[in-house]
């Protein structure tokens, strides 16, 4: 029996331990036939190579800071050797310093605000652009994504990034659907990862889904949204792009707590 990634070579970032997003993804790709790579920089770097050593087989971790365009060469010249293809891209790529999150937007800075911008939306743009010339049609960008909607408590300047990230994936749509290249976001519910235990005050948007969600929600489970990502790589959505995708048991879709 095939599997929906079958041939596809994926570049997957933001893997940091089993409890990432990135990892169920990366972990169902490779179910579904895909060959891998995984990316991370600095110490960061050293806790994805722990993590890829779960992955069977074992991915490869290149060193990519999406803030650093001659990372983003790099990594272009790598699989442009290893592969001289690439057929999706995993954006799970989100950062923004501690004085712009936890109840801290009235007094936020600008350069923490542009740290946030730039690693959490503009990354997108700058990865998707930096790896074109490799895709090919059918290609396509899955990013992760938080309903920036609304405001959220504690989200802060994440929540603003967010909402760029959105907009960014909306014009990329635009200018890559010409290379037949299809961008898209998973918008995922709150799962407890080690980048949300960062976020100081994100545990009261966790509560919420409790009462609200009514396919209810599993903060500890990353693989609903995985299996939806693996989706958007696959050639089941040959005509999707600009879309913004909810994994949430139906959070957004209730004006209301139900239960």
């Amino acid at each position: 029996m095939s599997g929906l990634l079958d041939g596809k070579k994926i570049l997957v970032t933001g893997v940091l331990d089993r409890r990432s997003i990135a990892y169920s993804a990366a972990r169902l790709a490779q179910e579904q036939g895909a060959e891998i790579v995984l990316s991370g920089f600095g110490r960061a770097k050293s806790l994805t190579a722990r993590t890829a050593k779960k992955l069977d087989p074992e991915p490869p971790v290149l060193e990519l800071d999406v803030n650093k365009p001659e990372d983003i060469e790099a990594v272009a010249k790598d699989l442009k050797e290893r592969w001289d293809e690439l057929h999706g891209i995993v954006h799970a790529i989100a950062f923004a310093p501690e004085d712009a999150l936890g109840g801290n937007f009235l007094t936020a800075e600008w350069p923490s605000v542009a740290t946030a911008v730039q690693t959490s939306a503009y990354s997108l743009k700058a990865l998707s652009v930096g790896l074109a010339d490799l895709m090919k049609p059918g290609s396509s960008v899955v990013g992760l994504d938080f309903d920036a909607r609304v405001a959220w408590p504690a989200y802060d300047w994440m929540g603003v990034a967010k909402a760029a990230l959105e907009s960014t994936s909306r014009y990329l749509a635009r200018d890559l659907g010409e290379k037949g290249i299809r961008v898209n976001l998973v918008s995922a519910g709150p799962i407890k990862t080690l980048a949300a235990k960062g976020i100081s005050g994100f545990e009261a948007i966790e509560g919420e889904w409790e009462r609200q969600a009514p396919l209810s929600w599993n903060t500890a489970d990353p693989e609903p949204v995985g299996r939806a990502i693996v989706s958007l790589l696959s050639d089941w959505w040959p005509a999707t792009t600009g879309e913004l995708i909810h994994v949430d048991g139906g959070y957004h879709a209730m004006g209301a707590p139900i239960k």
